[in-house]
């Protein structure tokens, strides 16, 4: 790729280098293709490459801009899509075999958003299976590689694929979906940054879905600034999604860069914490510093509705139903075709029972009025994003112990989030002693992404732990 649009730029820069000519977007989008041409082999984060359509979207872009027109500041830059996003001629698979015919006949709402923004789509990323999953492993299409070690890690899930091409430089930015952590997750095993938008805010039409009630669409990028151009371009009704009826399109750029001086920065106790790995606490409590020198008002605050989340959702049941629901013919005609560390989960939500799960989706609405009150007097919450790093596949792929070992370990604070429908972003903040990233997650209230976006926004204005990248010369040996 040509120093004029390095790998692991942010959209930022990119637009800027696109607006001032230095580069085009035929051949910043040529660049990428090559870069995964020549990666993608050994890090498998893309399911399918969409070369001959990018080219086109890409020379489009620049005779639009030729002739002094632009869609707005992501015009020209290619992006990836993971594979549970409609896109019109291309399979959805959702991780999955049995779905390789799933064609799609249109673009779901958020592809057709990025599409009126200029942006160019490279592909479709890997995803575990039907979503379902936070370690990011696919026994179908093959786990992505965590591109931080050679020995194959865990990407996170379950947008692996979407935390892989960003995390190696083979897309700027990749769209993932969070239903109890899948574009949190990935992005704190990579070291990248990711934005769980509140259920309501983005249109979740043409994207698989998981749960109904916990969906959430998301983009993975470079900086929190990235995130929120995208996060811009994607918000707004859609009468097809009732859940954004009354939403506006949301304008936060013009707010990043304000003075985060007595914002209210809080580090939520004590369930976050419980059993985390201790370099991974060491690296998150260290943030209080770097807010303090920001001028926030640092402290901490015993956040029970977190534990009382945990509590109400034991093995995720709830979400087992509703995915169930959606997969019922796959389930029930197909299941020796799936990949059995998803099949066996999904299909636990046969067997709950109405009355439970009413119960427990009430229960989830008088937990988030308690936390709407937890936070009062607060402006974010942090935590872990993540109780681990990333851990070697074959580790935690030995047997079904393992497995569901490490997958709680991984969902366990990104899924206290989706319960209570709050927003939040994962940032790099460190590395463990292994080289490994470590995620810092900032939670806001439900539908307050732009206070989320200011604290994230600052923490790296004044860090650089986003602007390390991998060493991949493993890659390309």
């Amino acid at each position: 790729m040509s120093d004029a649009a390095p790998p692991f730029a942010t959209l930022a820069a990119i637009a800027r280098q696109l607006a001032s000519g230095e580069v085009s977007s035929t051949e910043l989008t040529e660049s990428y293709l090559r870069r995964i041409e020549a990666m993608d082999d050994k890090l498998n984060a893309f399911r399918m490459v969409t070369g001959d359509r990018a080219m086109d979207a890409a020379a489009a872009a620049d005779k639009l801009r030729a002739r002094g027109q632009t869609l707005g500041p992501l015009h020209g830059i290619p992006y990836a899509a993971k594979d549970l996003y409609d896109v019109a001629g291309l399979p959805t698979s959702a991780g999955a075999k049995v779905l390789e015919t799933n064609i799609a006949e249109r673009n779901c709402r958020t592809v057709d958003d990025l599409q009126a923004a200029g942006m160019v789509l490279l592909g479709k990323t890997n995803t575990v299976q039907f979503a379902y999953g936070g370690v990011g492993v696919n026994h179908d299409h093959g786990t992505p590689h965590n591109p931080w070690s050679e020995t194959l890690h865990a990407p996170g899930g379950s947008s692996s694929g979407s935390g892989v091409a960003v995390a190696s430089g083979m897309a700027p930015m990749a769209l993932g979906t969070d239903t109890g952590g899948s574009v949190r997750i990935p992005s704190a095993l990579c070291g990248i940054s990711g934005l769980k938008t509140t259920v309501g805010r983005v249109s979740r039409a043409g994207v698989y879905p998981l749960s109904w009630s916990l969906d959430s669409v998301g983009p993975l990028a470079r900086s929190v600034e990235d995130t929120a151009m995208v996060y811009e371009a994607i918000t707004g009704e859609d009468p097809v999604d009732t859940s954004t009826l009354g939403q506006t399109r949301q304008r936060v750029l013009r707010e990043l860069d304000g003075d985060i001086r007595g914002m209210r920065v809080a580090f939520a106790e004590t369930a976050f914490w419980e059993g985390a790995n201790t370099e991974v606490v060491e690296k998150v409590r260290a943030v209080a510093n770097t807010f303090e020198i920001l001028g926030a008002e640092v402290s901490s605050v015993n956040f029970s509705p977190a534990g009382d989340a945990l509590a109400l959702n034991p093995g995720g049941l709830i979400i087992a139903a509703e995915a169930y629901t959606l997969n019922r013919a796959l389930v029930d005609n197909q299941f020796d075709e799936l990949d059995p560390a998803i099949s066996n989960r999904v299909i636990k939500g046969k067997d709950v029972m109405a009355a439970d799960y009413l119960s427990n989706i009430r229960a989830w609405e008088q937990l988030r009025n308690e936390a709407r009150a937890a936070m009062r007097d607060v402006d974010v919450l942090l935590c872990p994003a993540t109780m681990a790093p990333a851990h070697p596949v074959a580790e935690i792929d030995a047997d079904p112990d393992t497995y569901s070992h490490y997958n709680l370990q991984y969902l366990r604070n990104t899924s206290i989030g989706n319960i209570l429908n709050l927003c939040g972003l994962s940032v790099p903040c460190g590395f463990t002693s292994k080289g490994l990233p470590v995620g810092l997650m900032i939670y806001a209230k439900s539908f307050d992404e732009v206070t989320a976006l200011r604290a994230g926004h600052a923490y790296q204005q004044a860090t650089d732990w986003h602007l390390h990248t991998p060493d991949l010369d493993w890659v390309d040996d």
